[in-house]
């Protein structure tokens, strides 16, 4: 038995790191698993990744999966994606919305278009696809929505500032933080009818085709570096849980997987300093 046997599971950017571990665990799991993203096959993007790598990856492995391709930068084809998981396996039990763009621009030189796109998908679109979602998961009193966050959230605090800034950091980092306090305001809303919704970031840097691309880390075995999977099972235990002990939770991946027993010991942001504000909520 999994723990999410029957379940039909949409997750946002499962082409590569994070969203594609989300999807291989939730498959193993026994759900059914929606992925969604703008990849569709390898090669077609900079970084390595696609669909139906995912897809084809949970498929020979037994699971159940289905590419979805969408854009979720725009309500109509969140709109779309959701109607075809639905035609595909039913109403949706689980979302998680891991899908992220990140420029790494200083706001000096931020062009409007790509601020604009980096928000569509970072804050506007787990709006869009909750609201759809809780089409379903209201009327049935059951759910749960896992938004994936990110350190960034943090922020760096009050000057003076000897240390140089973070590339890209402050939209990404006022989106992730809007998105933290989306999940509290959302989680309290909802609450009645039993549907549980968290926020999730790594508590160390996981290693994905993008934190590579742009050097964040040195290699995998960079003692700042955290294994997708820490990720994956934080998602798990947030989406699995029953919704009084996680639902409204702001935390880090091995934070609440140390805090629930999955793992014997953690370390990084909410185990070894502290983490957002919301997080402390």
């Amino acid at each position: 038995m999994g723990k999410l046997d029957d379940k039909v599971v949409l997750v946002t950017g499962a082409s590569r790191g994070i969203g594609k571990a989300i999807a291989e665990l939730f498959a193993a799991e026994g759900a059914r698993v929606a992925c969604t993203a703008r990849t569709i096959e390898e090669g077609s993007h900079q970084l390595s990744g696609s669909l139906r790598t995912t897809v084809d990856g949970i498929l020979a492995r037994g699971g159940e999966a289905t590419a979805v391709p969408a854009d979720v930068s725009e309500f109509e084809n969140c709109e779309k994606a959701v109607e075809r998981v639905r035609d595909t396996y039913g109403p949706i039990d689980v979302l998680i919305n891991n899908a992220a763009l990140t420029y790494f621009l200083p706001i000096s030189t931020f062009s409007t278009g790509k601020w604009l796109r980096s928000v569509a998908v970072n804050f506007h679109a787990p709006f869009y696809l909750s609201q759809l979602v809780l089409a379903d998961m209201l009327p049935r009193k059951s759910g749960a929505i896992v938004n994936i966050s990110s350190g960034a959230a943090i922020g760096p605090g009050r000057g003076p500032y000897p240390e140089p800034a973070l590339r890209g950091g402050t939209l990404y980092g006022a989106e992730k933080a809007a998105l933290e306090r989306f999940t509290q305001g959302l989680a309290q809303e909802v609450y009645p009818e039993n549907v549980a919704v968290t926020c999730v970031s790594p508590s160390q840097i996981v290693p994905t085709p993008g934190v590579m691309y742009h050097q964040l880390l040195q290699d995998e075995n960079d003692p700042r570096a955290e294994n997708v999977e820490m990720m994956a099972r934080a998602a798990l235990l947030l989406a699995t849980e029953p919704v009084d002990k996680v639902t409204g939770r702001v935390t880090y991946s091995q934070e609440i997987l140390a805090e629930f027993g999955w793992i014997e010991k953690g370390q990084g942001t909410g185990i070894d300093r502290v983490g957002s504000g919301y997080s402390q909520i």
